[in-house]
């Protein structure tokens, strides 16, 4: 049964009597450039690409901005966050948490600063009374993230559809669908450098015998050569 959101009436922005539409923010954090980190990211990326959606939805890339994120928090009336989160599970596991364990999800096991971040920012909201009413969190187990430079890997990637599948079914037992799909999004003025597009992102990487992957070479160099000399 669809339950949908008539969300809060706030000044002008609802007619006398008439509820307005629910404030729906759809958000990734996290970070590209550490591997799995950037599935968050990489979820509202692809999502923003394949639909539109009316304009009481936000799409948004929160990357690890963490307490800066916390007057689209407040004004939302419907949170939806893609991130990676160590549940403790095998890796590429996809799990949604809704409501008052989403916070506790997301501390359980930090992985990076961003994920402290945003536990401040839920607690900062809930402080200051624009707590959403829906939250939903939407995390994948990652398999890698000390890989600075690295991309998702497969079993990571994989989830990215099946996570936005997830938010998508959400949404709609709220009321909230897209007004069209399949590259009809009109593009965007504030869209990331095309540089940090996945695909591009991927293939500019150099290859492991040209750019070393665990530190710069020359200092590892110098390091060994000191080590021998002891």
């Amino acid at each position: 049964m669809s339950e949908r959101l008539e969300g809060r009436g706030f000044g002008a922005e609802a007619a006398v009597g008439q509820p307005r539409e629910p404030r729906v923010l759809v958000l990734g954090i996290g970070n590209i450039l550490w591997a799995d980190e950037g599935f968050g990211v990489r979820c509202v990326e692809a999502m923003a690409a394949r639909f539109r959606f009316p304009a009481n939805v936000t799409l948004l890339d929160g990357g690890t901005q963490g307490i800066y994120l916390v007057d689209q928090v407040r004004a939302a009336d419907v949170l939806v966050v893609f991130d990676a989160v160590d549940y403790g599970l095998a890796p590429g596991i996809l799990k949604r948490v809704e409501g008052d364990a989403v916070p506790k999800f997301l501390g359980a096991k930090k992985m990076s600063l961003h994920q402290t971040g945003f536990q401040e920012v839920l607690a900062l909201a809930d402080l200051l009374g624009g707590y959403p009413e829906r939250l939903l969190l939407v995390g994948v187990q990652p398999e890698a993230l000390e890989d600075f430079g690295g991309s998702l890997r497969p079993v990571v990637k994989a989830q990215i559809e099946p996570a936005i599948d997830v938010a998508l079914n959400y949404l709609a037992g709220l009321g909230v669908v897209p007004i069209s799909q399949d590259g009809t999004r009109e593009p965007l003025d504030d869209r990331p450098h095309p540089a940090l597009d996945m695909a591009a992102y991927e293939a500019g990487r150099p290859a492991p015998e040209e750019a070393c992957r665990i530190g710069d070479a020359r200092v590892l160099a110098r390091c060994a050569a000191s080590a021998e000399t002891r």
